[in-house]
């Protein structure tokens, strides 16, 4: 069973239905985090389907603002969403197509954690960003704080004990404040900072959570697609009973990520 095989993240619209719509919840919360002014150069690393750089353009007001995705089908939901001054470049973020020294932030949300060398993609986003620009992502905390893939993992498991080497919670250690600390460190930034973001992540039903897991976005997905139909069933109901639904139906959950922050020094202080 290939972990990197159940990695896929292509369709922007599928993605939206089981990821997007909380993503955007921790974009608003995270460019709040920031606290940067107008006016600004903003380099969005691994854009995805634009939830970050959406939120960089509606609440920033930046002078300048590229998102740089390596999904054509992502790049292209971004494209159609994000609005001025907002534009988008298919290229790798461990190879970003931009000159030294141009941007005054550089961020990246919910990619860090996918990349074969995440500590060169923060290295190419420091190498982006003026001396004293800001270096900053997040991640979803897969291991304690995102109720509804924990859940969903654990009744995977019940069902099939082979699904656990597929669980984010082990497959992403780097999602936790000091591995996060230490990656920022080492590419050399400074006044490292990490915090918690919690957003609600509110379903109508359990369909409205279950029915995103079929479409093949993502690894929960990917491996919910892939099951047989008997086992897909059973793990169905196993999650049925492992989530809280209220007496209306609705199931209140809550998604944590860790955000992080550091500067480029200026190497003539």
């Amino acid at each position: 069973m290939s972990e990197r095989h159940f990695d896929v993240w292509s369709a922007g619209e599928a993605y939206e239905r089981y990821m997007g719509r909380w993503s955007r919840l921790v974009a608003d919360g995270f460019v709040t985090w920031l606290g940067r002014g107008p006016g600004l150069r903003w380099l969005d690393v691994g854009c995805g389907s634009g939830a970050l750089t959406s939120a960089v353009a509606a609440r920033c007001r930046p002078r300048a603002l590229l998102g740089v995705e390596r999904s054509p089908g992502f790049a292209a939901t971004a494209r159609a969403s994000a609005p001025a001054p907002a534009r988008f470049a298919v290229a790798d973020a461990q190879a970003l197509p931009v000159p030294d020294a141009v941007f005054d932030v550089a961020v990246g949300g919910l990619v860090l954690n996918f990349l074969p060398d995440p500590g060169g993609a923060v290295a190419e986003a420091a190498r982006a960003v003026r001396p004293g620009g800001l270096v900053a992502a997040y991640v979803w905390d897969y291991a304690e704080g995102m109720e509804f893939l924990r859940r969903f993992w654990d009744a995977a498991a019940a069902v099939d004990p082979a699904s656990a080497a597929l669980d984010e919670g082990d497959r992403f250690p780097l999602c936790a404040p000091e591995p996060l600390r230490a990656l920022w460190d080492r590419a050399g930034l400074v006044e490292t900072a990490v915090a918690p973001i919690t957003v609600p992540t509110l379903f109508a039903g359990f369909d409205d959570l279950w029915e995103p897991f079929l479409a093949g976005q993502g690894p929960a997905p990917g491996y919910t697609a892939a099951l047989s139909p008997a086992v897909r069933a059973r793990l169905r109901e196993s999650l049925r009973e492992a989530v809280p639904a209220g007496p209306d139906g609705t199931i209140a959950l809550t998604a944590r990520a860790w955000a992080v922050r550091g500067v480029r020094p200026d190497a003539r202080a």
